[in-house]
């Protein structure tokens, strides 16, 4: 089954992107079951934002409070390579812990891509948009 994604949630990844170009943005995906509604943005605290990413454990904490609160699922997270690939990077694959959450990348050109991290590795996600 394909995951849904709004599109105003790749108007958001994509924006984040630009703006934090050339460094690494980074974030949540929300939703419920297999709809993605909603990109929440984080810090990327990393040391070297220009190549990696790593989320504020606060915002990773404020945003599972959040979920345990009735608001929407942390279906996952995304983050962009500003002159990488569309597909998760060694360094994507090292720090990955195969929990099946989705994953979305998105390029420097803005191209999107989506991948669930199960206990094989990651596995490329097809997905609809949803324009509701």
């Amino acid at each position: 089954m394909a995951l849904q994604v709004t599109s105003a949630v790749l108007e958001i990844l994509r924006r984040e992107a630009a703006l934090a170009y050339p460094r690494e943005c980074c974030g949540f995906l929300l939703g419920a079951g297999n709809h993605v509604d909603e990109a929440k943005p984080a810090r990327n605290i990393h040391p070297q934002p220009e190549s990696y990413f790593e989320i504020d454990p606060q915002n990773l904490v404020d945003a599972h409070r959040a979920a345990r609160s009735g608001g929407p699922q942390v279906l996952g997270y995304y983050h962009s390579h500003p002159v990488g690939p569309r597909e998760p990077s060694t360094t994507d694959r090292a720090a990955a812990a195969h929990d099946d959450r989705v994953w979305a990348i998105v390029t420097g050109e803005g191209d999107v891509t989506f991948w669930r991290d199960d206990e094989t590795g990651f596995v490329m996600l097809p997905y609809a948009v949803d324009h509701g």
